[in-house]
């Protein structure tokens, strides 16, 4: 019982998860209560649970789980926050609640999820119950149905996706339990009830008993649209209103809710797609085209077939579309044509939109093979026809088909008409707009009036269709003038009409398939095939709009009038569609008279023509007050212009009358139905006044009445060719000018361009200047309507006259054209008036797009020039492409039918001349803006090969073909490129170039885009995989993209596909999503009401949704054309970062603006880092200028937004100069609180202060200063370090203000400069000062050479950059400046660098003119100051100071891990200025080498070795302007900047002071774990390894001894040291860069390291040496494996040598060996034999096989044998072909062993045949032997007879008897004579003496005299880890050997015993002889850099002492760069003379 007592204490959450079942069931219990008890849904109570819920569900206690179940669904329904619980509860509920017995818990977990999807978590929820289904266990599967089930029925198909469920449907049917069966079909019902048919497909191939079975449960459901009955949080007040209007008896709501939702599943989307281009005969091709018309049928028949497949895979279709349209178009055989057409039918259905560009080649053909009378073949080209129209748009196909419409071929004629009424269904007012309509109906009323009956009727039913589908408004304009019998018959035929998509789109999804119903006959009649259409031709899937038109509306041409009025249809003067009183006739003048005479008074006709002035004058005015009073009915036009013609007419002399007259025009034509029968009468004559100086105003007034009654479009071509027609200069420019005003006032719609543009260039090419000027103006005008495309027409113009015509245009730009104030005519209803008004702008430009005089080009593009164009010979192929070129150029406007065109420049663009592609894509530029917006229909199938383009390898290629994309896409819209799936194939192919520029161009489009279609998203996945490209520049760009896919698709989309991503890649992806989701910009805004909206002029049009991301999008309304470079800087260049400034701010704008209260610096993490990068990158401009120009401040500005407060921002970039003085004591006032922030925007607020610096106000500059001044001194407490880059873009400026001429403000930066010493070093200020002595201002001179003269005081000599004597002779320049105080201050910093250097200062300054020097000696004798002490103290005091910042505090503040990276980043960024830094920095470097070799003794000694230089070791100067200067002689090209760096922290591994050794070693480690860094440390491989291992020996013999130590600081640095080895053998590249001997020593320290028992007696020290022997692996695996087994045997060989070596010691070298020969199955290509086998020759000298049998293991001569004998296997016979690097190889033992065992595993080979085994050995015999045996011997007897090389001929003689002791030389012995031979038995006899003998001898030389390498002056040098050999015996031959060898691989003379090259020198690679063991390698640079040092201290530039040429060479043999060794030995020389 006190267990119960114990949990019955605890908190809920504990009993929750506690062991008992009893207090889990407790707490559940409880828990149940709280959740029942809390009310607030927000409360965060319900967060502490989070974690515990899933417990809840998957608890192991069937009774507590259901408790906990009811627990979690109230948890559910309640919390906030139980969403983010979906994924975790779910799949518990299906793996763990599912499978239990009790129904109970099955209930609840059902109900679980159903909950979770009511809190808006469907697709996680389905999602998780879809994996159930793959679950073995049937239960779980019948009850995840179950929910899916109940979760369709309650929730409706949309908010349970059932593509998903479908897809699994009959896998489930199949499955083996009933159970799951049963409820698959139940689930079958279901979604049959939502979706109807559509599912039928899908399931069309499961049981047919099953199928039956559903067929019968589906006939028993309800016919009624199914509504859901339970919603979603969000729509539950959607249900409140459902219930009220089912209680009131309606369910409006609930109809229309279901109208969205039925056309959601389309059977298409369900089923598979199926590739059939491959499955094609392979004589496809050939039969199509056979003469036999049965072949032709089987390879159409082959077709049919496979188009029978429902859903086909996009492909390269085109050319078997093309063989299908010549059987349908040529073919003699109708039968032949009926299935060509069934199976282009076939493949439009299975394509759908993907068979839209074919759309355009076919259609033509079809419609002409209508003139067929046979039923069947005319029905397989109407559903042909039908099933291609739902592909694409009627916008595309309408060219073609209008085409079609004038043939003389009754049924062509009546099948088109039919056809159009049949699209014409599928059609809504909003893709049937005006611009399509009216094409179409001016085709049909002809067809009206046609005398075919069948022709009429079916032009009835289109037009009937026609005005059903947009309503009489928008179709009564264009049936003006059809008589009232025929209009009844159009309405008629439109009653009985029913829309494919009713008046929504509800019903489309209900029809299964395109296929029409068979058995419909051409004769059927109109009606008849209208309502079989109806059903037959049903469109899946939402409705495709024609991309025609963006207005909602249909666009305005010109206003519709109604029947009766004056106005009509804009129609450029084509007849046919006229107004009424168009067709009045022309009347003659007596009935003319007699009219007139019946509405004017009599006198009034007599008086008109009296000769009396005065009667004519009080005619008019009785005309005129008649015509005021005339009804409009009643006034006969006509009649009262003649009369007003009649003679005098316009001849009139007397101007009063003459206006009275014009005025009258005015008023018949403003009051009266005024015709253009009336308006051809008068307009002769007011053309005539218009340039009357009186009566040309009433000319105009006249006129302009006239064209608001006839149409400016007719009235403006009448008056323009009367213009032109005669010759009055003054008409001509007032006619324009009258013309330029209309255009104005009417509007553009409907004018003729073509006509004016002649007329235009007739006046532009006039003599009288006033018509150029006013035909200029008219141009202006036109321009604001049409755009930049009107310039086209005037190209070839003359230049003087295309530049005014530019500046008229440019005047124009940005401007919108005003809105339309006349034309409207008076009759429309004004309702009529307003709506059509807003509709006009947005289509404006359309509409002038369309009035451009198009050139049809088809004819000119013959087959001759195709041919050409597809030529192989590649001159042929650019003459073809020039005469397209020129083709284009001509017609400067053409139609979108271009004939074969597309086909053959889509083959160049892939031309292996690349210039015929670039040539080939301007063509497609020029095409673009040729054929303007039409161009869309080629978007498919040229357009997508441009993009193909952008992954060519030339960057000019790349270039050009963007731009033809970016000129295609300003005429299409995106919409046709992102449709489809042709944008995510490019995507998809791995082409870096063709990702980057693909992404980059989507970045920059779709931003500007306000929707997109829903195929975007297929790109999707192909941009996850960029995003993990190999290439970085594909990774950024699709980094850049993400956000605006994100913009269109939403974070929920693109995150749910990632679904399908490795686990890996998923994390990396949604973190770079969660990302873009922060820098998302918002959707472009609406563009901006009528009157903004440009309506043609592209450029404003352009901008202006391009600057809506990047501004405000406020400001993007207004302002049309933000200036493109502003926008750059503002953050187009990186967007990312822009928008997230924006946004930050933004969210708390409002609360900043009350409280001021927040930090005012945002830490960013890496804000700085990446800006620097940034910087670097050229991402953004480097801040370097002589005045700061408006781009950089919009980029502070951009780069401060993300981590400065707003409020203070808008105070820092105010106008005012107040504003920034308040923002200065802003900071002053949080400089202390926010260091932090301070220091991570240091960068952005020392640029802002640069900015204060170029500011006249005299108050801000000192409040700057003052801060500044602050803010140094805080940094200096902070022992912050500035960057270099703070540093290059603040010193230079500071500077210039130390030139001020108000001395406070002098002070006050020198001050700064003072205190900015300590946290950037003195030496590197230097030359930034030094630079300000080059200065204009005499004051910033003077002070800047003070300043100087101050560092060298108080920093000694070392701060002279780049040289002493190069800083002083610059200085001493200006003792000769003109201005006193100037020559002065240079006279004392000379003197001061005197006193601290004495004499020396003469040399160094150079010389100087006699003047200058004796002012010179006169001041140092005036100064008469002895070197003195004091400098020298200061000296000491100072770098200290700056030291302990730098060295101990880790050079920056951060700690060593940053510090490293940053380091490195700046040493690169320097490495333009190498010359800065170099001498002091090489002297740095020695003395920290120096270090290494003093085991931590000396550690007092360090500051004095590092004092003057540490600085310089960080990063080298950066002068913002960079001079070009002499390079010094000092220059050491050999090491960059990043070199010193690492040179400098590599030596702090040897450290003594394991803190500073493992600083060191962290740093590098950052390095090493950084892939982007870790090159840095390449070729410093060697130099870090030989640290270690010293490092590790340093531990090993000291700190291990160390009682005082504490082991786990020896246990930190073990580990540290092989965590390193283990990064940085991690990484191929490096590991292969370590040497042999550095590699056989870190082999030594690790072996020892393993076998150190101390190590083991420590806690951690069994986790060391696992880790170490991880570590040697890692080493045998990735080194250069010549180098590690050479190590390996030389470390062998030393081992066994060694008598103090423990024989374990050689067991480990041995097991390395072992591993070795493992691996060279892998490696043995990689290794280079010839050394190996050199190495194992030289082991098996020293160690004979006598010797080794002696040792007491027999490993190692077991060891040898398995290495030799691997290499035998691996290599055969070839292996002997290596021994080239052994010199006797006669006398060598290896040799004689290769060959035996040649010889023996050619006996044991079992793999040839029995005969050739036999022979095998005899074989390899012949080869190895016999072959060579003759020459051999006979070459060795040579050298016997002869007298020099006799004893060499012997003992060669000797060797081969030894090795093939069954050689026979008798025969070479016979021959000679008796004394040859004894001689020669008595030679080898002594020879074998010799050698048995020398086995025996004892030797006590050892190899310890080679042990010492002399060439190390240091007495102290640590013995070389080839350990000393006392006593062993081994004769001094065998060394002489060696020697002899290892002279000739150095190439070196006779030198002496102690200048050898130390043993394992032999090991080097034959082209490096320098590679000495390490150690040794160390001490002689390490005396090296020593004396270099010692030189330099001394400043000392005469001696000698310090170098001798004996020093060089000992270096030379022990560093491994020999160039860099010429470089050291130019420098010293150098500074000796």
């Amino acid at each position: 019982m006190g267990d119960d007592s114990e949990w019955l204490k605890l908190p809920v959450d504990q009993k929750c998860e506690h062991k008992l079942w009893k207090a889990r069931l407790n707490g559940y219990e409880e828990s149940l209560k709280i959740f029942q008890k809390i009310r607030d849904e927000k409360s965060p109570e319900w967060s502490k649970f989070l974690g515990l819920i899933k417990k809840f569900v998957t608890d192991s206690n069937a009774v507590v789980q259901l408790k906990g179940l009811e627990a979690a669904l109230v948890y559910v329904e309640n919390a906030h926050v139980a969403g983010k619980t979906t994924g975790e509860v779910v799949s518990g509920v299906v793996s763990k609640v599912f499978n239990q017995p009790k129904a109970k818990a099955k209930e609840l977990g059902i109900e679980i999820c159903l909950m979770y999807i009511e809190i808006e978590k469907g697709e996680t929820v389905q999602e998780e119950l879809l994996k159930g289904l793959d679950n073995k266990n049937p239960k779980i599967i019948v009850a995840c149905i179950e929910t899916l089930r109940k979760a369709l029925s309650e929730f409706g198909s949309k908010i349970i996706l059932l593509k998903p469920i479908i897809k699994v449907l009959p896998k489930l049917f199949e499955s083996r339990d009933k159970g799951v069966r049963d409820e698959a079909k139940l689930i079958a019902v279901e979604i049959y009830r939502w979706i109807r048919d559509v599912l039928r497909p899908p399931l069309q191939n499961i049981n047919s008993v099953q199928l039956k079975e559903l067929e019968e449960e589906w006939v028993k459901l309800p016919t009624g649209a199914p509504k859901p009955t339970r919603f979603l949080r969000s729509q539950q007040e959607l249900q409140a209103k459902l219930e009220q209007q089912q209680s009131a008896g309606g369910d409006a709501e609930g109809g229309g809710d279901d109208g969205d939702e039925v056309p959601q599943i389309d059977a298409y989307e369900l089923l598979e797609a199926v590739e059939i281009l491959s499955k094609l005969p392979k004589d496809f091709y050939d039969k199509i085209e056979a003469k036999k018309w049965q072949e032709r049928k089987e390879a159409l028949e082959a077709v049919e077939v496979l188009v029978k497949n429902p859903k086909l895979e996009a492909g390269d279709y085109a050319d078997l579309v093309k063989a299908l349209k010549k059987v349908v178009g040529k073919d003699t055989n109708v039968m032949l044509v009926a299935l060509a057409a069934k199976c282009l039918t076939g493949l439009a259905v299975g394509l759908r939109k993907k068979f839209g560009q074919y759309a355009g080649h076919v259609v033509p053909t079809i419609l002409e093979k209508f003139k067929e009378k046979k039923p069947q073949v005319v029905q397989a080209l109407q559903e042909a026809i039908d099933a291609i129209f739902l592909t694409t748009t009627l916008q595309n196909i309408s060219e073609d088909v209008l085409a079609v419409m004038d043939n003389k071929n009754p049924t062509i004629k009546q099948q088109t008409s039919l056809f159009i009424a049949r699209s014409f269904r599928h059609c809504t007012a909003s893709t049937l707009p005006k611009s399509l309509l009216k094409p179409f109906c001016a085709g049909l009323l002809k067809h009206i009036n046609d005398s075919a009956p069948e022709v009429r009727d079916a032009a009835f039913e289109a037009l009937g269709t026609a005005l059903k589908v947009v309503g009489e408004k928008a179709v009564n304009p264009f049936l003006v003038d059809v008589d009232k019998l025929k209009l009844d018959r159009i309405k008629e035929c439109s009653e009985k009409v029913e829309l494919v998509h009713g008046k929504k789109a509800g019903l489309a999804a209900e029809k299964k398939e395109f296929k029409p119903v068979p058995g419909r006959t051409a004769s059927s009649g109109a009606a008849g095939d209208k309502d079989t259409k109806d059903i037959s031709v049903p469109k899946p899937g939402p409705l495709k709009k024609a991309p025609a038109t963006k207005a909602g509306g249909p666009p305005k041409k010109g206003k519709p009038s109604a029947p009766g009025g004056a106005g009509s249809a804009g129609n450029k003067s084509k007849k046919g569609l006229e107004t009424k009183e168009i067709v009045e006739p022309e009347l003659s003048i007596e009935v003319c008279e007699e009219k007139a005479s019946a509405v004017l008074p009599a006198t009034c006709i007599q008086l008109l023509d009296s000769s009396n002035w005065k009667e004519r004058l009080a005619c008019m005015e009785e005309f005129q007050k008649a015509v005021e009073l005339m009804d409009r009915t009643e006034m006969p036009c006509q009649a009262l212009v003649r009369m007003l013609a009649k003679k005098p007419g316009w001849k009139e002399t007397n101007f009063q009358v003459m206006q009275m007259k014009l005025h009258i025009v005015a008023l018949i034509a403003q009051k009266g139905n005024f015709s253009k029968t009336s308006a051809q009468i008068v307009l002769d004559g007011l053309v005539d006044k218009i340039g009357d100086v009186k009566c040309g105003n009433n000319a105009k007034e006249a006129m302009t009445a006239i064209a608001e009654a006839c149409m400016l479009p007719w009235t403006a071509e009448q008056v323009m060719s009367m213009a032109f027609s005669q010759k009055n200069p003054k008409n001509q420019s007032e006619t324009l000018n009258w013309l330029s005003n209309a255009i104005k006032e009417f509007g553009f719609s409907g004018l003729n361009v073509k006509a004016f543009i002649s007329n235009v260039k007739t006046a532009l090419a006039a003599t009288n200047p006033a018509v150029r000027t006013s035909a200029i103006t008219l141009l202006g005008v036109m321009y604001l309507y049409v755009g930049p495309s009107l310039r086209m027409f005037f190209e070839d113009e003359k230049p003087a006259l295309l530049s005014q015509i530019d500046a008229e245009f440019e005047k124009m730009q940005g401007q919108s054209p005003p809105a339309p104030t006349r034309g409207i005519s008076k009759h429309s209803t004004s309702g009529t008036d307003e709506g059509e008004d807003g509709d006009e702008p947005d289509d404006g430009g359309n509409d002038v797009v369309d009035l451009l005089p198009r050139t049809e080009i088809s004819d000119k593009i013959t087959s001759e020039l195709v041919s050409k164009i597809g030529d192989k010979n590649w001159k042929i192929r650019k003459e073809g492409l020039d005469e397209v070129a020129g083709i284009i150029n001509e017609a400067k406007f053409i139609q979108p039918n271009i004939g074969e065109l597309p086909a053959a420049l889509k083959g160049r663009l892939n031309d292996s001349n690349k210039i015929l592609v670039q040539q080939t894509l301007t063509i497609l530029q020029q095409l673009a803006v040729a054929m303007g917006p039409n161009i869309k229909q080629h978007v498919k199938n040229l357009g997508i090969p441009i993009i193909t383009v952008l992954g060519d390898s030339k960057n000019n290629v790349r270039a050009a073909a963007l731009a033809t994309v970016n000129a295609w896409a300003e005429q299409t819209g995106m919409k046709e490129w992102l449709e489809g799936e042709d944008l995510s194939e490019e995507l998809k192919r791995e082409n870096p170039f063709l990702r980057q520029e693909l992404l980059g161009w989507l970045a920059e489009k779709l931003p500007t885009l306000r929707s997109t279609p829903t195929d975007l998203i297929l790109c999707v996945p192909h941009l996850y995989s960029c995003l993990e490209d190999r290439n970085g520049d594909v990774r950024k760009k699709a980094q850049d993209a993400l956000p605006f896919f994100m913009m269109h698709l939403g974070y929920e989309k693109m995150a749910k596909a990632t679904g399908k991503l490795k686990p890996t890649s998923k994390d990396q992806v949604l973190a770079m999503l969660e990302k873009a989701k922060a820098n998302m910009p918002a959707k472009p805004a609406a563009p901006a009401k009528a009157t903004s909206k440009p309506m043609g002029g592209s450029a404003p049009a352009k901008f202006q949704p391009a600057s809506a991301p990047v501004e405000d999008s406020v400001s993007s309304t207004v302002e049309l054309k933000p200036d493109p470079k502003k926008a750059k800087a503002l953050g187009v260049s990186s967007k990312a970062k822009s928008a997230q400034g924006k946004k930050v701010p933004s969210k708390t704008s409002l609360k900043e603006d009350e409280d001021k209260s927040g930090p005012i610096f945002i830490v960013v993490p890496n804000g700085k880092e990446q800006r620097i990068k940034d910087e670097k990158g050229l991402k953004v401009l480097k801040w370097n200028f002589t005045t700061p120009r408006d781009e950089y401040i919009e980029q502070l500005k951009t780069q401060m937004s993300s981590c400065v407060a707003k409020w203070l921002q808008d105070e820092m970039f105010h106008s005012d100069f107040q504003h920034h003085n308040k923002a200065l004591a802003v900071m002053v006032d949080h400089l202390e609180s926010e260091k932090e922030g301070v220091i991570g925007c240091l960068d952005l607020i020392l640029k802002w202060l640069t900015l204060r610096f170029f500011d006249t106000n005299t108050s801000v500059l000192m409040k700057a200063l003052e801060y500044l001044k602050l803010l140094f001194t805080l940094l200096s407490e902070e022992e912050y370090h500035l960057t270099e880059n703070e540093a290059s873009s603040f010193i230079p400026y500071l500077i210039l203000k130390v030139g001020e001429p108000k001395d406070v403000i002098r002070k006050d930066v020198r001050a700064i400069l003072n205190r900015m010493c300590l946290v950037y070093p003195a030496s590197k200020m230097f030359p930034f000062i030094m630079e300000g002595t080059k200065s204009k201002n005499s004051k910033q001179r003077a002070e800047c050479l003070e300043e100087l003269g101050c560092l060298v005081e108080s920093y000694g000599m070392n701060v002279c950059q780049p040289t002493p004597g190069k800083a002083l002779k610059e200085i001493a320049i200006h003792i000769g400046d003109r201005d006193n105080t100037v020559r002065n201050a240079a006279l004392n910093t000379i003197v001061t660098v005197y006193n601290v250097h004495g004499d020396q200062v003469f040399k160094l300054i150079g010389t100087l003119s006699e003047k200058d020097m004796s002012m010179l000696e006169e001041r140092i004798k005036r100064s008469a100051k002895r070197p003195s002490a004091a400098p020298i103290k200061q000296i000491e005091e100072k770098p200290q100071r700056t030291q302990s910042i730098s060295s101990n505090a880790n050079m920056l503040r951060k700690g060593p891990a940053e510090d490293m990276s940053s380091k490195l980043n700046q040493a690169r960024s320097m490495s333009g200025h190498p010359e800065a830094a170099q001498m002091v920095r090489r002297e740095f470097q020695l003395d920290l080498d120096e270090i290494e070799n003093d085991n931590g003794t000396v550690q007092c000694e360090m500051p004095e070795l590092v004092q003057h230089k540490l600085d310089d070791i960080f990063e080298p100067v950066l002068i913002p302007e960079p001079k070009i200067r002499a390079v010094s002689p000092h220059f050491d090209d050999m090491h960059s900047n990043t070199a010193s760096t690492i040179n400098f922290i590599i030596s702090q591994v040897a450290s003594g002071d394991i803190n500073t050794s493992i600083q060191a070693l962290t740093q590098i480690d950052e390095v090493l774990r950084q892939e982007d860094k870790a090159e840095a440390m390449s070729g410093h491989i060697d130099q870090f390894l030989i640290a270690t291992f010293m490092q590790l020996r340093l531990i090993y013999n000291t700190h291990m001894a160390d009682e005082k130590l504490e082991k786990d600081e020896i246990i930190k640095l073990y580990s540290c040291i092989i965590g390193n080895m283990i990064s940085l053998f991690q990484i191929e590249s490096l590991a292969r860069e370590a040497s042999t001997g550095v590699l056989k020593d870190l082999m030594h320290g690790l072996i020892t390291l393993m076998l150190d028992s101390r190590i083991e007696d420590l806690e951690e020290g069994q986790q060391v040496i696992r880790s170490v022997n991880l570590l040697v692996v890692k080493v045998l695996e990735k080194s250069d494996q010549t180098n590690i087994l050479s190590a390996l045997l030389v470390l062998l060989q030393d081992s066994l040598l060694a008598t103090a070596s423990s024989p374990k010691f050689s067991e480990l070298v041995m097991k390395c060996l072992w591993r070795m020969v493992r691996l060279l199955p892998d490696t043995i290509n990689s290794i280079n034999l010839d050394r190996i086998l050199l190495d194992i020759h030289i082991f098996m000298k020293v160690f004979p096989k006598e010797k080794l049998k002696q040792c007491k293991s027999e490993f190692p001569i077991r060891t040898l044998k398995t290495l030799l004998h691997t290499l035998c296997k691996l290599k055969g016979p070839k292996i002997l072909d290596h021994l080239t690097m052994i010199d006797n190889k006669n006398e060598s033992e290896l040799e004689a062993h290769l060959c035996r065992m040649m010889k023996h595993s050619m006996d044991q080979s079992g793999s040839k045949s029995d005969k050739e085994t036999e022979k095998g050995a005899s074989r390899i015999d012949e080869k190895s032997s016999k072959a060579k045996v003759n020459d051999f011997l006979a070459e060795i007897f040579k050298k016997i007879g002869s007298k020099e090389n006799t004893k060499e001929g012997l003992a060669e003689l000797y060797e081969y008897k030894k090795k093939y002791s069954d050689a026979d030389i008798e025969p070479f012995l016979k021959n000679s004579s008796q004394f040859f031979q004894s001689y020669v038995e008595r030679g080898l006899r002594v020879i074998e003496m010799e050698r048995e003998g020398k086995g025996r001898i004892p030797s006590s030389t050892g190899i310890s005299s080679q042990v010492e390498v002399t060439c190390v002056p240091a007495p102290t040098s640590t013995v070389s880890s080839i350990a000393n050999t006392n006593g062993e015996e081994v004769g001094p031959s065998v060394y002489l050997e060696r020697l002899k060898i290892l002279r000739q691989r150095c190439g070196l003379d006779n030198t002496k015993q102690e200048d050898r090259p130390p043993l394992t020198s032999l090991l080097s690679k034959p082209a490096v002889p320098t590679v000495a063991s390490s150690t040794d390698m160390l001490h002689s640079k390490l005396s090296q850099l020593r004396e270099s040092r010692e030189q330099h201290q001394h400043s000392d530039l005469d001696s000698n002492q310090s170098h001798s040429s004996g020093t060089m060479t000992t270096s030379s043999s022990s560093t491994a760069n020999i160039d860099d060794l010429k470089k050291r030995l130019e420098r010293i020389k150098s500074s000796r003379k």
